[in-house]
């Protein structure tokens, strides 16, 4: 009777510590709040595990090992910025290391964002590493766009590129008979001139229609934007266009120079290169503002300059002239 009792004991106490050791690796560790943790490059499980409990998130680095090695999964940790949650457990931290679900940052290019601009912005994200030139014009597509702590900006740039070059594609294959364009690069000309002359999205074909008819007769596109794009590069001018630049025989200038210009003036937008590759079925040569965002098209040059006149009227009683 004495020995069972003993065996008893003993199992009763296995059983105890079992589930001591246990608790210690699904029980709560020592995170108090939401806490993000990186793990570096290369990094071993007993390192990051030295890591963990130099800046408290656990107890022990040993105890945390022995764990590891008895109860984890023996799947490799992956390299990254990870969020640890508020009370996780020694098990949920192994997990999350081992699920290789970084944390996501995110960087927006607008549509119509020239790429000295885009450089900026991406030369300014304190989280990325290394450093890029200015991208060619146009071929970065506007969207928004994931990545981690320490990557580099030429791999974020390179992602922004080669999506250009996949919906390039795509929509390429999609063209009318009614798109002037004769290539992908021309699509992306025009496209990046549609972008700058209207904001609103629903007007793109009826514009993209214009230049296109413009670009087919042989006439000015007349883009105030591709004036200025040689003087800025796509940044704002800060004044109004001098009367020599309107002027000028830049090739850039389609106030002075029938045809495309020689590249991209800023980085279009998805719904730009669209409709200059299926623009609006029109006989419209010229457009004007509305006052109210938009543009009035019209067939004749009679008729734009009644256009053109009503406008200027609205901006006088508006104090605007």
């Amino acid at each position: 009777m004495k020995k069972l009792g003993c065996l008893i004991a003993v199992i009763l106490l296995a059983v105890a510590g079992a589930g001591w050791f246990a608790s210690g690796w699904y029980g709560s560790a020592d995170v108090e709040e939401d806490t993000t943790f990186i793990v570096p490059q290369g990094a071993t499980l007993t390192a990051v595990a030295r890591q963990l409990a130099d800046e408290g998130l656990i107890g022990s680095s040993d105890a945390f090992l022995l764990r590891a090695k008895l109860l984890g999964s023996g799947d490799p940790i992956q390299a990254g910025e990870f969020m640890l949650p508020a009370h996780a457990s020694p098990a949920q931290i192994l997990e999350t290391f081992q699920s290789g679900k970084v944390i996501r940052r995110f960087v927006t290019v607008p549509e119509g964002l020239p790429s000295i601009l885009v450089y900026e912005r991406l030369m300014a994200e304190d989280l990325l590493t290394g450093s890029i030139e200015v991208p060619e014009e146009g071929s970065v597509l506007p969207d928004t766009y994931d990545f981690e702590r320490g990557e580099s900006r030429a791999a974020v740039l390179a992602r922004m590129q080669a999506a250009m070059d996949r919906y390039l594609a795509e929509a390429w294959k999609k063209r009318t008979d009614r798109s002037v364009v004769d290539s992908p690069e021309e699509a992306l000309i025009l496209a990046s001139i549609v972008e700058k002359e209207t904001a609103q999205a629903d007007e793109r074909p009826m514009v993209a229609g214009v230049m296109s008819n413009r670009v087919r007769i042989g006439m000015m596109l007349g883009a105030d934007a591709t004036t200025i794009y040689p003087i800025t590069k796509g940044k704002p001018l800060g004044r109004r266009i001098r009367v020599s630049e309107l002027r000028s025989k830049d090739p850039y200038n389609t106030r002075a120079v029938a045809g495309l210009p020689p590249g991209p003036i800023t980085n279009p937008g998805r719904e730009s290169i669209a409709a200059v590759l299926d623009p609006a079925e029109t006989k419209a040569l010229y457009y004007v503002a509305d006052g109210s965002g938009g543009h009035v098209f019209a067939e004749t040059l009679e008729e734009h300059n009644r256009n053109a006149a009503a406008w200027r009227k609205l901006r006088r009683e508006r104090g605007e002239m």
